[in-house]
Order: structure tokens, then C-alpha cells, then sequence
């Protein structure tokens, strides 16, 4: 169903959530009546209620409120699985905006409707996300893909994000110095994704330097059709993933798209120091030739050279086995600091080495398997181990870099994603890792 208009005013955005809020509430009366009748009943139904409707509000509200929904999605050591399943609509299939509010924002970019300026426009869109949406056009007979902001989305970031705070509190669990680093990060990022001029610069650089990576293919961009709110490009044709895995692809093929995008991840991070943050399977489209189209580069997150080489040093064992190494690099990517007792010390530590020791595994192979189910899941159970402890929350600064929140993000991204394509890699060490040894071990 398409959407007419989007809540503009911070009281209209504040009101939908209130709104929901009630809705939740009348979720746990029906669920806690129907428990006096059936005292064994499960809260799977409950999780259903609560995350149609959350999700059917971030829907409404769209912008960063929906993109914390599509963040969260991607944490499934946080959320139930309802809530999980339900926000990963919002990577591609979010209710999109009707006709007159996309003709309203080319006439307001460019002083012309969307058919004044294209030779076809299709005014249906053909997937919607939580910033923009897209649309098939074609010029000179050329198909494109053309994606538009939602009106409002930059404007309403910082007033959203103040809303959704209380929620993500109860979610993620953190404390709140912790919880403020996390969404002036996000803040931050946000707001550069709905700057669609700054994506077209972003999108040819990071194109240009991996052009050379094989199987992997990129799309044109057109300047002339592009400003602030809008973006285009040639349409590349392909699936994504869940539709691409009921093609029944061979091993192969599956092996040889799971490759070029860990070799697409792996130079953007250790030669660019500039890597595109936003590994949702909305933003790939996977083809029976065994390439894969990259698309999206909204969500970049430039690597600074400090926290670089202490974060990577963890993947590189003869740095992890030297004791004081994995000290300082604690205190520097503030997990652990100097007002910490000596236990808290010890337990954050030891919790540190084991979660580091597992997200490097695939480093210490030649080749390795990422369908191994067992694997991720050992990824997501320790994750909610160490996410109890309370030794973490006890911190007045919070713990970790904020740098670090959307590193993390890309390898759990990355690592789900390769675990659903079931393929296989050649991973390994590369040749940065000399460089960093010689660093930390000097």
C-alpha cells in the first residue's frame, strides 16, 4: 500500500510513537488474559504483536527511526526473532510514497516532474527502504535506476533519534554514556547518508579503486540527474539474496560471489581505510554467473589510522598470544581503563580474548567454511554472554571506541551474509598484517 504523506512536525513523529506505545500495552492485556486461561502459553504470539506494530510505526515515520529498525535487524543476539524478521523488511521492502509527494521532490531538486526529465519514468516504486526508494527510468534507451529521498528524512534525524533512544535503552542493554557514543555515532552517519551528492562521490570512488576485483560489478552514475535528495544510475540486474538462493545455485557459484565480496570488504578495509558499512543483503544483487552487483554506498565509514591498528592487530595471532599487547590495546580501545579493580580488569579480559579469539577464526585458514552453522551461532551465544556481564555496564565513560560500532557491524554483516550464502573462502592473512605486528611487537 502506498503512502500518502509522512509525520513532518517532532509533536506528529512524538504522537505516532505514543501511539504505538498504547498499542504495545493492549498487546500484553490480551496476551496476560489468554495466560489466566493457558498458564503454559508461549510470548511468541506477544513478540508478533509488538513487532508488527513497532515495525508498522518506524514504517509510517520512516528516516533514521526506520533505519535503527534495519540496524537492529541485523543484531540477532539482541531481539526475538519476530522483531528480528519483521525490521529486516525495512532493508528493501518498506510501504513506499505515492505520486504526488515523488513529483514534488524532482520539481523541488530539479524544477521538472520525473517525466519531463527521463524518456519513461515508472511512478511505482520498485523497492523501498528506510531513507529512499527506488524507481525504474530509461533515457536513450538506457534502463536506470533512479532513488529518491523521503521527504523530511534529514531534518527529522536528530529529533528521531531523541525518540527512539528510550526504545534502544531497553534494547540493546547498554549504559547510558555508552548508549550516547552509539547514537552520536549513528547520528553522524545518518546524516551523511541522506547527502545523496556526497553517496555519488563515495559510490565512484570506492567503484574505481575495486573495478579490478573479479566477479565483482558496479553501476554508473549520472551527475546531471543527481542533487541532494535524488541519485542515478544504470539499473544492474540480479537477486537478492534470499530470492537468489531459490535458484539453487551450485557450490561454485556460491563460492565464487562469497569470495569477491570478502575480497571487496578486505581492500576496502586494510588499503582504503574507508569501507562500505551497510552489509544488509538489500544492498547486493547476486547473479547466476557467479558476479555480484554492488550497490548503495550511502553508509561509509572512514577507518581512522589510530583505531585501525590496534582493532586489526586482534586478528593477527602472534599479537594475541603477547599479553601486554592485548593490555594496551584494551585501555586504547577503551574496554578496560585504569579506574577498573583488578577483577573487572580480569573478566572483561579474559571475556575480550574469547570473543576476539572467535571472530578471527576464518583468518587462520587457508580456505574457510561459512556455512558452518555452528560457527555463527557460537558468534551470537557469545555475544549474549558477554553482553550480560555486568562488569561491562560498570564503566562512567562506556566501553569500546564508537569507531568500532559500525566495524563491528560490517564483519557481522559480512559474516551473515556469507553464512546464508553458505560459501567458502579463501580468507587468511594478508600482507597487511606485517606491518602491524612490526607495530605492536617492536
Amino acid at each position: 500500500m502506498e503512502q500518502n504523506s509522512i509525520p513532518s512536525s517532532k509533536v506528529q513523529r512524538a504522537m505516532r510513537f505514543v501511539k504505538t506505545g498504547a498499542q504495545i500495552g493492549g498487546n500484553y492485556i490480551k496476551h496476560y488474559s489468554k495466560k489466566i486461561v493457558d498458564p503454559n502459553l508461549s510470548k511468541d504470539d506477544l513478540h508478533e504483536a509488538n513487532a508488527t506494530d513497532v515495525y508498522n510505526a518506524l514504517s509510517e515515520l520512516k528516516g533514521s527511526a526506520l533505519k535503527v529498525a534495519q540496524m537492529l535487524s541485523m543484531e540477532k543476539n539482541i531481539l526475538p526473532r519476530q522483531y528480528t524478521n519483521k525490521f529486516q523488511m525495512a532493508q528493501y521492502s518498506a510501504p513506499p510514497l505515492s505520486g504526488p509527494l515523488i513529483v514534488q521532490t524532482f520539481v523541488k531538486m530539479f524544477g521538472k516532474t520525473p517525466q519531463q526529465l527521463f524518456d519513461t519514468f515508472d511512478m511505482k516504486a520498485t523497492n523501498a527502504a528506510s531513507i529512499g526508494q527506488v524507481h525504474q527510468a530509461t533515457i536513450n534507451n538506457k534502463k536506470l535506476a533512479v532513488k529518491i529521498q523521503y521527504p523530511g528524512v534529514a531534518e527529522s534525524i536528530k529529533s528521531d533519534l531523541r525518540i527512539v533512544k528510550p526504545i534502544a535503552f531497553r534494547l540493546l542493554d547498554m549504559n547510558e554514556k555508552e548508549l550516547d557514543k552509539y547514537i552520536k555515532e549513528v547520528e553522524a552517519k545518518l546524516l551523511e547518508e541522506t547527502d545523496y551528492e556526497l553517496e555519488f562521490k563515495r559510490s565512484i570512488d570506492i567503484s574505481n579503486a575495486c573495478k579490478h576485483i573479479p566477479n565483482l560489478v558496479f553501476t554508473n552514475y549520472y551527475k546531471e540527474f543527481t542533487s541532494k535528495r535524488v541519485l542515478t544510475m544504470d539499473w544492474l540486474e540480479g537477486f537478492h539474496l534470499n530470492d537468489f538462493l531459490l535458484q539453487q545455485p551450485t557450490q561454485e557459484i556460491r563460492n565464487a560471489i562469497g569470495q569477491a565480496l570478502w575480497d571487496f570488504y578486505d581492500l576496502q578495509v586494510h588499503t582504503l581505510k574507508a569501507v562500505h558499512a551497510d552489509p544488509h543483503p538489500g544492498n547486493f544483487l547476486m547473479r547466476l554467473d557467479g558476479t555480484l552487483g554492488v550497490i548503495d554506498f550511502g553508509c561509509v565509514k572512514e577507518i581512522p589510522d589510530d583505531f585501525y591498528m590496534n582493532y586489526f592487530a586482534l586478528l593477527v595471532p602472534e599479537i594475541m598470544k603477547n599479553e601486554d599487547s592485548i593490555t594496551t590495546i584494551m585501555k586504547q580501545q577503551q574496554i578496560i581503563s585504569n579506574d577498573d579493580s583488578t577483577q573487572t580488569q580480569e573478566i572483561i579480559r579474559d571475556a575480550f580474548v574469547r570473543m576476539t579469539n572467535l571472530l578471527r577464526k576464518p583468518f587462520d585458514y587457508d580456505v574457510f567454511d561459512f556455512g558452518n552453522d555452528e560457527y555463527i551461532n557460537s558468534i551470537y551465544a557469545l555475544g549474549e554472554e558477554v553482553s550480560q556481564l555486568d562488569e561491562l555496564k560498570k564503566s562512567k565513560e562506556g566501553r569500546g571506541s564508537q569507531h568500532a560500532l559500525y566495524i563491528n557491524r560490517t564483519y557481522f554483516g559480512l559474516y551473515s551474509i556469507l553464512n546464508v550464502l553458505q560459501a567458502k573462502v579463501k580468507t587468511g592473512l594478508g600482507h597487511w598484517s606485517k606491518p602491524l605486528i612490526a607495530y605492536h611487537l617492536k
